[in-house]
């Protein structure tokens, strides 16, 4: 079931046994959830650039009443400019192997006709969906030892081993940077609406006070990003690894509130095949955040005591801090 070139092809801190406990919680989520999210269902780390092979291929289903469609997307230079990117209504964007990021775009107001460059999943993406009702995870594949905790998870797994018809490689690039979704084969009763977007997140007027901010930028040992107020925009321009981020139709994203949220990262039990391993994001717990909006800067403590639960950011005096609306992005630093 090969992936041909398809049209239009683009040129806070949790417990020490986090990882025990989410695994626990996959495991009893999976006795309800894991017959309709695919735990039958044969998986593949699907991340070298080769079509993935599935004994037991499936056509795409139908979503899930209410489910939100998250999408893994590469983010190395190889992978830029995005497609679809700015359509997404949260981008979360978290550190991986190598010191290098990787984004997971949320669509619940509406789908683009594209989404890529598709990449693999990670162990902390399982804990981050859990705030969703089965979502759609779409994905390249994972680590082999990793697919079991996904095929368990309360989610709906889509990578091309079991929806071959709703992937292509594009041209015009090198593999693995080229795998492209088409979110109508996963979604044909088109976006679920803003009612899916159970995060936890308010939004509303702008709070009191707040810095005055022109930028702020958040490292990773091998990548970095650059939000820049823009008046004009009423958001904030996106730059990655110092170069303006663009995507493949020539759009600036420009989220309407950027929230930077100081997490616990560790080291994961999973490596890529160079034998890096892959940091594991908690984001069940508390902790520091600042959150970006109308070109000011809001400190605020972030809350999230379950994986079920949405977060939410309060001020220092205990009232919630409103994001603008439009588009969000989440950026996990390192407490």
């Amino acid at each position: 079931m090969g992936l041909g070139t398809g049209h239009g092809a683009p040129t806070g801190h949790g417990a020490p046994t986090r990882r025990a406990v989410l695994t626990a919680g996959l495991a009893a989520a999976a006795v309800t959830a894991s017959l309709t999210a695919g735990c039958s269902r044969h998986g593949t780390a699907g991340d070298d650039g080769r079509a993935p092979q599935s004994s037991t291929p499936t056509p795409s289903r139908r979503q899930a009443t209410g489910s939100v469609l998250a999408v893994k997307i590469d983010n190395v230079a190889a992978a830029r400019p995005q497609t679809g990117l700015d359509a997404a209504d949260v981008v979360y964007a978290e550190q991986v192997e190598g010191g290098l990021s990787r984004l997971m775009a949320v669509y619940a107001t509406r789908l683009p006709e594209v989404v890529g460059p598709v990449r693999s999943a990670r162990e902390s993406d399982l804990e981050l969906l859990r705030q969703f009702d089965r979502p759609t995870l779409a994905f390249s594949g994972a680590q082999k030892k990793l697919l079991p905790l996904i095929r368990r998870a309360p989610l709906r797994p889509e990578s091309p081993a079991q929806a071959s018809g709703a992937y292509y490689r594009g041209s015009g690039r090198p593999a693995p940077h080229n795998l492209y979704l088409r979110p109508a084969e996963l979604m044909p009763d088109g976006a679920p609406g803003r009612t899916a977007l159970t995060t936890g997140f308010r939004y509303g007027p702008a709070p009191a006070g707040g810095t005055v901010t022109a930028s702020r930028t958040v490292r990773y040992p091998a990548a970095r990003f650059t939000f820049t107020w823009s008046a004009g925009r009423n958001g904030w321009l996106v730059s990655m690894d110092g170069t303006p981020a663009r995507t493949t139709a020539g759009n600036r994203p420009a989220p309407a509130t950027v929230v930077v949220q100081h997490v616990r990262v560790t080291k994961s039990t999973y490596h890529d095949v160079l034998g890096n391993y892959t940091p594991f994001t908690e984001t069940v717990g508390t902790g520091k955040a600042e959150v970006l909006r109308d070109g000011r800067s809001y400190e605020a403590t972030w809350s999230r005591p379950q994986a079920t639960d949405g977060t939410t950011f309060t001020g220092a005096d205990g009232s919630p801090v409103n994001f603008a609306d439009g588009q969000v992005w989440v950026v996990f630093a390192k407490a």
